[in-house]
């Protein structure tokens, strides 16, 4: 299953993720033979995460299509798709910070690198991931634009390098000095390789606590937070897209519903306040 994964040319994330889930099937289904495996199997595994494990539908759909790769792929056998359907999600909005909201956070850093960390994923409105793998040279102080290589779905990107990031990152590197042979921005433990996307997650979580925000949020909500500002400073979402990396314009428009309203916009009825009929009595 790893080499079929390999020669698609899927993300080591990807490759992680489908072998780790599906391995997580076979084990549920106490290791019988994988010949003898059907599709009434793969159902009575999900309906196990469904209501036992009490899953999210995204986390369900990932182990489906981890097992729907296993056997169609690997195993070349045949499904019933529609016997093993993917879950319906409910489309939620995401939290978004404040602007003074992600200040604190930052502010509430306790130390100069993971400043430089949420810095740079609000600041150009980075994955967890892009900022993790972030090499020195993909920062373009000459035309203030940062590089990110590989990205979600192996694509490469252009977006925006802020003139306030770009002076944290100055004083982080004066303070750092970062050297491996990779170029990494941001090294891990032992400065063997780059920092994981669990140590950008910890310094959030550590700089949040260290604030008043009491909002449901992760490290992502910063990127949320980027893109939502922008919209609100004017940029367009064909603008917002291209800094972001989605595929599909349809992703951005999210950020429609998040974004405050633009002033002097008011309801229509507001706008026929003075007609009679809404006229509220002083004796009401």
């Amino acid at each position: 299953m790893a080499e079929d994964i390999r020669l698609r040319g899927l993300s080591p994330n990807t490759l992680e993720s489908y072998t780790t889930h599906a391995r997580i099937f076979l084990e549920f289904c106490g290791h019988r033979p994988i010949d003898q495996l059907n599709t009434e199997d793969i159902r009575r595994f999900l309906l196990h995460l469904i209501h036992e494990k009490k899953v999210s539908p995204g986390t369900v759909n990932v182990y489906s299509a981890a097992i729907r790769f296993l056997f169609a792929v690997t195993l070349n056998r045949t499904l019933n798709y529609l016997q093993i359907p993917r879950q319906k999600k409910r489309k939620t909005l995401p939290e978004v910070f404040t602007k003074d909201e992600v200040f604190s956070i930052l502010e509430g850093c306790r130390n100069l690198k993971h400043r430089a960390m949420l810095t740079v994923v609000y600041s150009s409105g980075l994955r967890v991931s892009e900022a993790a793998a972030l090499k020195i040279h993909h920062i373009d102080s000459k035309n203030m634009r940062l590089f990110v290589q590989n990205g979600k779905g192996g694509k490469d990107r252009y977006t925006l390098l802020s003139g306030t990031c770009l002076s944290v990152l100055r004083e982080y590197w004066k303070a750092y000095r970062p050297a491996h042979p990779e170029g990494w921005l941001f090294l891990g433990t032992y400065n063997v390789s780059h920092i994981t996307s669990a140590g950008i997650e910890y310094a959030f979580n550590e700089a949040v606590k260290r604030t008043n925000i009491r909002k449901q949020a992760s490290i992502h909500t910063l990127r949320h937070s980027f893109a939502t500002h922008l919209l609100e400073d004017g940029a367009t979402l064909l603008q917002i897209k291209s800094l972001l990396g989605h595929a599909n314009v349809q992703s951005t428009t999210i950020y429609l519903h998040l974004a405050n309203m633009p002033s002097g916009v008011a309801s229509p009825l507001d706008n026929h306040s003075t007609d009679a009929r809404f006229e509220v009595s002083s004796h009401a």
